[in-house]
């Protein structure tokens, strides 16, 4: 861990872009979050833009597309393969929490893959889950976004606000990336209750 953070910290401007842009690829493409740190080389993207040595708005685009385009990736490949795909030797010794994520997403649907996207373990493997599951892909497709969207910028803000203190956040990123979900949950209530509301002035 301590190699990928002082390569990022370090690196020339355009390596650090290609590394942070393939690590949340991966981790969410290959089903390995629990393995590959993509969380933590977002949150160290926001450490080196607020240092001025990568552009802010390069690595909170690059963040966001790539956990879009990875989440994509892995939804093929569970659609694809089906479930030979969970039978990978890497997920064998995680099948209670692989039971957990398959549950999550029966019951919440398209909301299991948007905060499915702030808990390690479910970012790898609820695409391929829901490909799997055969959940339209236009619906997957719209909590993905809208999850990579949320994370993304909350990860590249959290590093950026945190500046040299990268330390402490790698500590405190579990309740960081809790309370951003929930708000974005809260939030995500909210406007259904007023669009509800609406519909029902309307029929009125």
């Amino acid at each position: 861990m301590s190699a990928i953070v002082d390569g990022i910290l370090t690196a020339p401007p355009v390596l650090v872009y290609v590394l942070v842009v393939a690590l949340v690829f991966a981790e969410d493409a290959l089903f390995v979050g629990f393995v590959i740190p993509g969380e933590t080389a977002a949150i160290l993207a926001g450490v080196d833009a607020s240092r001025g040595h990568v552009a802010l708005w390069g690595v909170a685009l690059g963040v966001v597309l790539a956990a879009i385009a990875g989440d994509s990736v892995g939804y093929e490949i569970g659609r694809t393969i089906g479930p030979r795909v969970l039978d990978r030797r890497l997920l064998r010794r995680h099948r209670g929490r692989l039971a957990a994520a398959q549950d999550f997403l029966a019951r919440r649907g398209g909301w299991a893959v948007f905060l499915g996207r702030f808990i390690a373990f479910f970012r790898a493997v609820m695409p391929a889950l829901a490909g799997t599951a055969r959940m339209p892909y236009r619906r997957f497709l719209l909590f993905n976004a809208l999850g990579g969207l949320v994370w993304g910028l909350g990860s590249v803000g959290l590093g950026y606000g945190a500046g040299s203190s990268y330390r402490a956040v790698e500590h405190t990123v579990g309740r960081g990336a809790a309370l951003v979900a929930a708000t974005a949950v809260v939030l995500g209530v909210l406007l259904w209750r007023v669009r509800e509301h609406r519909v029902r002035q309307g029929a009125d």
